[in-house]
């Protein structure tokens, strides 16, 4: 099935992701609703076409030891700045 992929930047310290940006990932099958070689016109009324994606997919493409933003100024642990 056809998915989202999000590049973006993952903390090690805290393990939070920042997200940077999106794609779709293309499964190329004919009943894929959101396939680019999807068979049905628009508005396809098939039941035996996938109608759901899979869920997205983080593609960590920056890794940082540091603690995240958001953890620094809440001030969760040792951050740089607390």
């Amino acid at each position: 099935m056809c998915h989202n992929v999000i590049d973006g930047r993952l903390h090690l310290s805290c393990q939070h992701f920042i997200p940077m940006s999106t794609r779709q990932q293309d499964c190329l099958r004919p009943n894929c609703l959101f396939s680019r070689n999807h068979i049905h016109p628009i508005g396809c009324r098939e039941k035996s076409c996938t109608r759901m994606m899979n869920p997205p997919q983080r593609n960590p493409i920056r890794i940082s030891d540091s603690k995240c933003q958001d953890c620094i100024i809440r001030g969760d642990g040792r951050g740089v700045l607390a």
